[in-house]
């Protein structure tokens, strides 16, 4: 199957969506990767997903790539005596270590980092948000804070804390059972909740060794702030606008989404916008006007894949919104203004034989007005680069490991094939020719742009492209 977007979908599996026919159909609809949330998923589960994913994989023929989401830490309050109180603006309310039923004067905070973090002036948001309370004296043991906004609070919601940098890695023990089940599962990328910092990534990968890509979710000012040292750590970025949106003012949001998407594509890194973006669908069968020109948006920024949560996860509706999403972004790309949108927004190379490779292949393809850029990877950076510089024309992305192009189903543009390697450079051309004419990209007296790396299997080592004729037969005319 081949889409006729670039831009990637990536649907949440739930309770509305974890049979495999149901799988099969989001496929269909548009999904190119499925994301597992391990906040709701038991290793049995986890498991009988990837399972299922990969029968349809192996049914359609095509390289599906898996998200495990990691849950990160949760931070909430205790317990009240009567389920919840109701505050007034202006009082003072107290955060403790008392593990006894909290009142309308204080509940316990079972989290010591925290009432050892907190200082004077931070704000503590508590359930998203709805209630605000700003710190006025700490004690190590104990927060007294004021009551800044909302009433009301209640048994184990959660706590945001955007002035405070806690003293807590991005992983609990549960993440690490869940890290080692997911990597024992074979999934393909591992979305890390809760980065503060860039030493939150090196657990994570010292674990992983490669087995996964790791995706780091944006959701935090400290990460904004270190966001350059983050990305250098990171394979991705996961633009987490739910959690971004209450631990920073809502307003600034849609700037962040842009300086992150930018960010992300400078470094040659995919970049996810997530949260949201088809919420009504969860329970009507279109979305609002606002919601469709969100996607857009997302679309026209140059993201590598948008993504569905609730929507396809628990709604009423998930092949709808898959459905819906990809109408959208097929109609965005299909815009007069769309290529000169992405293309003001491409940044300049690096000085690297590898992007000045890419750069040459998509300035010949679009100024010959070639068929395709076909390029070998290995281990999938050759791959990343040719996306990087976002071609007007498809991306056919050839390995030989299918673990890469599982990855590579996830970045804008590229339609991954798994192939055996090329024994030497003719049979690379003519293997190049053929898969481009029998996936659909070229006919017969069309002309494609091959980019690899010699001596082949060199990882990394981006170095030649060839200009070559597809013949009567699928091969290389020359």
């Amino acid at each position: 199957m081949k889409r006729s977007r670039k831009v990637r979908i990536l649907a949440t599996l739930g309770p509305a969506s974890s049979d495999e026919v149901m799988i099969r159909k989001l496929y269909e609809a548009g999904a190119d990767v499925f994301r597992i949330n391990m906040s709701h998923a038991d290793h049995p589960l986890m498991r009988t997903l990837v399972e299922r994913i990969r029968s349809v994989e192996k049914a359609v023929s095509r390289p599906i790539g898996i998200l495990a989401d990691l849950q990160g830490p949760k931070l909430r309050v205790g317990k009240f005596a009567d389920g919840a109180v109701e505050l007034e603006v202006g009082q003072t309310f107290i955060f403790d270590d008392n593990p006894e039923p909290g009142n309308a004067k204080r509940v316990e905070l079972p989290h010591p980092e925290i009432l050892r973090s907190v200082k004077k002036g931070d704000r503590l948001l508590i359930d998203d948000g709805r209630l605000q309370l700003k710190a006025v004296k700490t004690t190590g043991t104990a927060i007294e804070a004021e009551v800044v906004a909302g009433t009301r609070i209640s048994d184990r919601k959660g706590v945001s804390l955007p002035d405070t940098d806690l003293p807590v890695g991005a992983l609990t023990d549960k993440d690490r059972r869940d890290l080692d089940a997911v990597l024992q599962a074979g999934v393909d990328w591992i979305a890390l909740s809760f980065i503060q910092r860039p030493e939150d990534l090196a657990e994570v990968r010292k674990v992983a060794r490669g087995r996964a890509a790791l995706m780091s979710k944006i959701e935090k000012p400290q990460a904004v702030a270190r966001l350059a040292e983050i990305i250098e750590l990171s394979d991705a970025l996961m633009v987490a606008r739910g959690d971004l949106g209450v631990e920073m003012p809502i307003e600034a949001v849609p700037g962040i989404q842009k300086q992150l998407t930018r960010a992300a594509r400078r470094a040659g890194k995919p970049v996810v916008v997530a949260t949201q973006m088809l919420e009504s669908m969860i329970s009507a069968p279109a979305p609002t006007r606002a919601e469709v020109s969100d996607v857009a948006t997302a679309v026209f920024e140059g993201a590598d894949a948008i993504m569905l949560s609730a929507e396809s996860a628990a709604g009423d509706y998930p092949v709808e919104a898959v459905g819906m999403m990809n109408a959208i972004a097929e109609q965005v790309e299909k815009d007069p203004t769309y290529a000169g949108i992405v293309h003001a927004q491409r940044a300049e190379p690096e000085a690297t034989g590898a992007d000045a490779i890419s750069l040459a292949a998509r300035q010949i393809a679009e100024t010959l007005k070639l068929s395709a850029i076909v390029c070998y990877t290995s281990s999938g950076t050759t791959g990343l680069r040719a996306a990087r510089e976002r071609p007007q024309v498809p991306i056919i992305a050839l390995s030989p490991v299918v673990e890469t192009a599982r990855r590579l189903s996830l970045v804008w543009g590229t339609h991954c094939v798994v192939t055996p390697d090329a024994t030497d450079l003719d049979d690379m051309v003519d293997r190049a020719c053929r898969i481009a004419f029998s996936e659909g990209f070229c006919r017969p007296g069309d002309r494609i742009i091959v980019t690899a790396g010699v001596p082949l299997r060199t990882p990394g080592a981006t170095n030649m492209l060839r200009i070559a004729y597809i013949g009567s037969d699928g091969l290389s005319g020359i």
